[in-house]
């Protein structure tokens, strides 16, 4: 399935709680004709519509339970549910963990999708995707995301939500594009499960990464302030991106 390319279009990029029209963590990555979505907060649904047909999804994965990550899968079930047209996939896959059995089990809805669950020390193979995972420091389970697309050895990191800490550099070597929770400015104090500006910028040039995307931005402030941050830390030879609705990379 994969092969010609792959590409990430950003939904929605918000930590939190959505403002100004975007909305909250989701990303559409596409090999070819495969349609996978990772994470589906605030909006997501919305912003999905205008790109594509919700019912030409393939798969959707999880990394954590926490509502800016998950609001809208159940306007996503209610879509599947209540459409009569159907492609060839009757039945929506969700990939999520199962150490929250609740939210695992809301996964699954009648005709319409069905909770896959992935075991956080084994590779999970999706369609053209190769993925392994990475628990991360968060108040709730929380995996990065390691994805593979096996037709090109082409890799993109997603952090997910997390403090920062060294280890995640090793997790993160060599990915062709690096999707890192930069929450913060650089100035930020105290108590931080996500990472600031420059901590992002540092885990990029740690992991020699060769395309940094700041994502799960703070709602307010100047968002080319927190690439300013991040450029003092990642250095001049890494291209860095801020996320944006519909922001699209080829990887």
């Amino acid at each position: 399935m994969g092969g010609i390319f792959l590409k990430l279009t950003v939904l929605g990029f918000l930590g939190g709680y959505p403002a100004n029209g975007n909305g909250t963590s989701s990303y559409l990555l596409e090999s070819g004709n495969f349609h996978f979505l990772i994470d589906c907060g605030s909006a997501a649904l919305l912003s999905l519509e205008e790109i594509l047909d919700p019912l030409k999804l393939d798969a959707l994965i999880l990394t954590h339970y926490h509502h800016d990550h998950t609001a809208d899968v159940g306007v996503l079930q209610y879509y599947w549910q209540l459409h009569e047209k159907r492609y060839d996939q009757k039945c929506l896959p969700i990939y999520g963990h199962t150490l929250d059995k609740i939210n695992f089990d809301g996964l699954s809805w009648p005709d319409s999708t069905k909770g896959v669950a992935y075991d956080p020390e084994k590779q999970l193979n999706v369609g053209p995707f190769s993925i392994t995972f990475f628990k991360m420091h968060h108040p709730v389970p929380a995996f990065g995301l390691r994805i593979t697309e096996k037709a090109t050895g082409k890799v993109l990191v997603f952090t997910a939500d997390t403090a920062y800490f060294p280890e995640i550099a090793y997790f993160a070597r060599n990915a062709d594009l690096l999707m890192t929770d930069t929450n913060f400015y650089a100035d930020k104090t105290g108590t931080k499960w996500h990472m600031t500006s420059t901590e992002s910028g540092q885990l990029a040039k740690d992991a020699e990464a060769k395309r940094l995307l700041l994502t799960h931005l703070p709602a307010y402030g100047d968002p080319n302030q927190l690439k300013q941050e991040a450029e003092t830390t990642a250095g001049s030879d890494i291209p860095i991106d801020v996320a944006s609705r519909h922001l699209t990379i080829q990887i």
